[in-house]
């Protein structure tokens, strides 16, 4: 298996849970689609991602948190528009969290953090 570096671990991580937020916004609500691009974009924004990252922290186990620590570290070129770059760090580190559950088969880990992530505060 192909060793990701953790801005590729980033973007699969932010495909997983862009599809996850889509499919149980359409699964759970009745709304117009661009009344659930809306909602979607609250849950998939950095800001919100940070917010979940923050409540993970305490229970990631070693492994799990040295990915964070990577992601975090790792140099990237891009930063969002609309996002403070400290969410931002967060949030691709989120993301690279994410992509590393997928691509390495963790499934019941995987699904127990995107459904965190979608809880409202």
């Amino acid at each position: 298996m192909k060793n990701y570096t953790m801005l590729e671990l980033a973007f699969i991580g932010d495909a997983v849970h862009t599809l996850f937020v889509r499919e149980q916004i359409v699964k759970k609500q009745d709304l117009k689609m661009n009344d659930v691009h809306k909602l979607a974009s609250r849950f998939c924004s950095a800001k919100k991602q940070s917010s979940v990252l923050d409540r993970l922290l305490p229970s990631l186990d070693n492994e799990e948190a040295e990915i964070v620590r990577m992601a975090r570290n790792s140099k990237t070129k891009h930063m969002a528009k609309n996002a403070d770059p400290a969410d931002y760090h967060k949030a691709t580190s989120f993301e690279a969290l994410v992509g590393w559950l997928f691509t390495n088969n963790k499934k019941e880990r995987l699904n127990e953090i995107l459904e965190i992530s979608i809880m409202e505060e």
